[in-house]
């Protein structure tokens, strides 16, 4: 997709002192190049896009409404708690990201959670529920309202996929317990720590001459989507499109990538395979402790 200048959002994530909810974005308007492009990287300049804590605080969640229904309330107690799913598509749809959420048959229409996504700044131009074998199904065709056309800027996609996970946590507290994040801001941690040398995957293929496919499969974290393509445009690898899932404790991500509009050589796929793994596996350290 080609993608000229856009009005980007700088996001960072900061705590709050109240530990039951997730971090929130600050979103603060800045003019950039999107990262999902089809141009070669070396357009695009360097930048940082670390997630810093610095500012203490929250976004608060959308008010409830007297007609929003997150819960449909046919479940016990005594049920098997579902694997929480939330879908972000970059891939299918040329013109709107595409969202879908799935947590059993436990989700109502997800008002709320549409409500949050339009404080993001975002219009959900579409929504539509399915059911299958595996659940109740709810999509959302999103946009950003300034401009009219799908979400390119990786922080603000991570934005949207930690509010979606903050409402499912608000909204329905067992899920803490199958979500990464519910260590920290669920009312019941996950009963099992992922490790993360025995959870990360990674895979660099040839997609057609022109671009390569990347799979990345790790433990779910926040700023792991914003993380992931800062280390892929580092070394001057270009994302075109891609998919990112986060499956209850874990986090998978498809990206279309290219080197200076081919496919990547296999040398240049280790180093992205190697730099990935590097990153992922490693302890994490606050930048102040440098």
């Amino acid at each position: 997709m080609a993608v000229a200048m856009a009005s980007a959002a700088n996001c960072a994530v900061y705590f709050s002192r109240n530990t039951n909810k997730i971090p929130g974005f600050e979103l603060k308007n800045h003019s950039w190049r999107a990262v999902f492009v089809s141009r070669p990287p070396n357009d695009l300049g360097k930048r940082s896009v670390s997630l810093s804590s610095s500012t203490m605080g929250i976004i608060p969640p959308a008010t409830p409404s007297a007609t929003a229904v997150e819960n449909d309330g046919s479940f016990s107690d005594t049920d098997t708690v579902p694997t929480p799913k939330v879908i972000i598509d970059q891939d299918s749809d040329p013109d709107v990201t595409l969202v879908e959420v799935t947590f059993g048959d436990r989700l109502g229409a997800l008002l709320d959670t549409m409500n949050a996504l339009k404080n993001l700044g975002l219009n959900v131009v579409k929504a539509n529920v399915y059911l299958d074998s595996s659940g109740k199904h709810n999509t959302f065709a999103i946009t950003k309202a300034s401009t009219g056309r799908k979400v390119e800027e990786p922080e603000l996609l991570e934005a949207i996929r930690l509010t979606i996970i903050n409402n499912l946590l608000e909204y329905h507290p067992e899920s803490s317990s199958q979500l990464a994040m519910g260590a920290a801001f669920g009312v019941e941690p996950p009963k099992e720590k992922v490790d993360v040398d025995i959870a990360t995957h990674i895979s660099v293929n040839d997609d057609g001459p022109d671009r390569s496919l990347l799979y990345v499969e790790t433990a779910d974290r926040p700023g792991l989507l914003v993380d992931l393509v800062k280390i892929i445009t580092d070394i001057n690898i270009a994302v075109e499109s891609g998919e990112f899932d986060t499956e209850g404790l874990l986090a998978k991500a498809k990206f279309h990538v290219s080197y200076k509009n081919k496919a990547i050589i296999k040398p240049l796929q280790q180093v992205l395979a190697n730099s990935l793994r590097y990153f992922l596996r490693r302890p994490t350290t606050e930048e102040a402790s440098f």
